[in-house]
């Protein structure tokens, strides 16, 4: 029986409703009847949070039309359909429209039992990856981390929830700077090991017999720590620097892996900061041990693909800066904002980091722009700008949703002082902050 998990009975004779409730109430599970499907539909929610037992013929809205209703409401609920002895025909209809399974009458209550614990099971799984989700938008903990809206942004969300849920080792590449690691704690906080241990190892940080004691030991008596493979079981092994492994150390780690077997009890997930013109992580390891930790790949986006994240991103740590030197964070002008967007970024988020520092401390100076911080360092001095143009479209709205935000944020949601400031009538500020998905309850 899945735990939490309620079974609607829905059928209009009342003897039938009341045997399989006790049933099923004997059984461990908590029901609840209803005598149409009129009745069932005014409780029954896109997240309700069990399954649905309902009969075929029933007066009123028949069980087809009430499985089609549950079905545009919610395609993931698993409903068990009763059908009369010969109405196979409709049985099979009812499962092309989306029914979990069916249950011909006289049916045996171990069937029954059977078909309701692997539905609850399935429908278990679905709310707890829906809620997952659900995390993942609202912003929970490690993903409130990952901040940005853009199509790469969600995307990478997603990737990070998919493959946290998932069982095999996980391979994270890309740019520097574009927080690799980050992630790497979000894969273990959205999977099944988050209540376990997290290890992090920088295989760069140690010459190679340093690296193959701490990561497989023996250790020294008076080390306090376990090996690394000892003390992450059961839980996540990272290996930041994957590639700077020796070829002894990478057989070691294979033989490790494979030792293990499947499902995996430890979960490696390695990263890879290789930054070399024409050679990758795939070059760098022996191909048995590449295509282990490579099973699953997640590689988190450039900055410079993340469009007005830069500037959601800027704002939010220009601010942080400027609680922490105590001064006001810098106002960002249009042109400055549009020079925000066109750099390229090489050093991505990491980058943006520093030049939102010192942007700060150059307000606080009341010198310098931060047009100046994204200068080359050529005798030209030439702003460093991005061949990949935008529609000036996108350059406008960009601002205006970073004017619109800040704003929001200094007057702590005060819909009247923002009108004022910006001055803006209500209906224009409202119709803006939903098309860029701002929301009062935020600010406030």
């Amino acid at each position: 029986m899945s735990k939490g998990m309620k079974i609607a009975i829905v059928d209009d004779e009342q003897d039938m409703r009341q045997s399989i409730s006790q049933w099923l109430a004997l059984s461990g599970y908590d029901t609840e009847t209803f005598a149409s499907a009129e009745d069932a539909l005014k409780v029954l929610g896109p997240d309700y949070p069990g399954i649905v037992i309902s009969d075929i013929k029933m007066p009123g809205m028949d069980g087809m039309q009430f499985l089609k209703k549950l079905m545009g409401s919610d395609s993931t609920l698993p409903v068990i359909m009763i059908t009369g002895h010969g109405d196979v025909p409709m049985a099979v209809e009812a499962m092309r429209v989306g029914a979990f399974d069916f249950l011909e009458k006289p049916f045996n209550p171990d069937r029954m039992n059977e078909l309701a614990r692997k539905a609850t099971n399935t429908r278990r799984l679905t709310l707890d990856n829906r809620a997952l989700r659900r995390e993942l938008s609202d912003g929970g903990q490690i993903m409130k981390k990952l901040i940005g809206t853009s199509p790469a942004m969600e995307r990478l969300r997603e990737d990070i929830l998919d493959l946290g849920q998932a069982d095999g080792h996980v391979l994270i590449d890309g740019e520097t700077g574009t927080g690799k690691t980050l992630v790497a704690h979000a894969l273990h906080a959205v999977g099944a090991r988050a209540g376990r241990k997290f290890v992090l190892i920088s295989c760069a940080a140690f010459d190679e017999e340093k690296l193959a004691k701490r990561l497989f030991g023996p250790m020294m008596p008076e080390d306090s720590q376990l090996p690394a493979v000892e003390e992450a079981r059961g839980g996540t092994l990272v290996l930041e620097d994957i590639e700077t492994l020796s070829d002894s150390l990478q057989a070691r780690l294979l033989s490790f892996i494979n030792e293990q077997g499947t499902p995996a009890e430890t979960r490696i997930v390695a990263i890879s900061n290789l930054q070399e013109q024409d050679r990758t992580c795939e070059d760098a390891l022996r191909p048995d041990l590449f295509y282990r930790l490579a099973a699953l790949r997640i590689t988190p986006p450039p900055l410079r693909q993340r469009g007005e994240d830069i500037l959601t991103l800027f704002t939010r740590l220009s601010e942080q800066f400027a609680d922490e030197y105590g001064c006001e964070a810098p106002q960002v002008s249009a042109q400055e904002a549009a020079q925000l967007l066109q750099a390229p970024w090489p050093g991505n988020v990491r980058q943006l980091i520093n030049v939102a520092e010192r942007a700060v401390l150059q307000s606080r100076r009341g010198s310098g722009t931060i047009a100046s911080l994204l200068m080359t360092d050529n005798e030209e001095m030439q702003p460093v700008m991005t061949t990949e143009g935008k529609p000036l479209k996108e350059y406008v709205e960009a601002f205006e949703r970073m004017l619109i935000d800040n704003t929001m944020r200094r007057h702590k949601g005060s819909i009247a002082a923002v009108m004022d400031e910006l001055c803006l009538p209500r209906r224009t500020l409202n119709e803006k902050m939903a098309k860029y998905g701002l929301q009062r309850s935020d600010y406030l």
